[in-house]
């Protein structure tokens, strides 16, 4: 029987390194980030005279999308390294971030909604800057609305794991 339990917890062990095939997945996600990003910073560059300032910035603005979206998808890979294949050692490795490293449950919690809450500012503001084009109210009041919605989410999340952590040392 202990050996029935032994086999069955090395298996349950071993799954984690099934998350494997996604950060990898994530990774290449990258490569398709950096070529979009590229992609479109041609498309601007060829466009640049015939642009307003208005699609100009809503251009950058879309860039900068792409880029906290790039952020954000590196936190997830750092973080599910971390947290189910094997700790990063910061002795080993002292020029990573912090930022990508050590990073509880919490913490990410934290950053994955602040980042979208980001880019859904971000394009809400590109949608702003193109209201002219684009006059519609409810879609005004859910460009407003998503961010906000991520926002309230995030304290939330902030105000409850505060309370965890003040329990816990209770």
């Amino acid at each position: 029987m202990r050996q029935i339990e032994r086999g069955f917890r090395a298996a349950i062990f071993f799954s984690r390194w099934l998350i494997a095939p996604f950060l990898v997945g994530l990774v290449c996600s990258l490569i398709l980030l950096i070529y979009r990003f590229f992609a479109d910073l041609y498309e601007l560059a060829i466009k640049l005279t015939s642009l307003t300032w208005h699609d100009l910035i809503v251009g950058v603005l879309n860039m900068i999308d792409i880029a906290l979206t790039a952020n954000l998808v590196l936190i997830v890979i750092f973080s599910g390294y971390e947290s189910f294949i094997r700790k990063i050692e910061r002795d080993r490795n002292a020029d990573l971030p912090d930022g990508l490293t050590a990073i509880d449950f919490g913490a990410l919690k934290q950053r994955l909604l602040g980042s979208i809450a980001v880019i859904a500012a971000v394009e809400a503001l590109a949608w702003y800057l193109d209201l002219e084009r684009e006059a519609d109210a409810t879609k005004l009041v859910w460009a407003i609305g998503f961010p906000l919605m991520f926002v309230t989410a995030m304290l939330m999340l902030a105000i409850a794991d505060r309370l965890a952590r003040s329990n816990r040392t209770e």
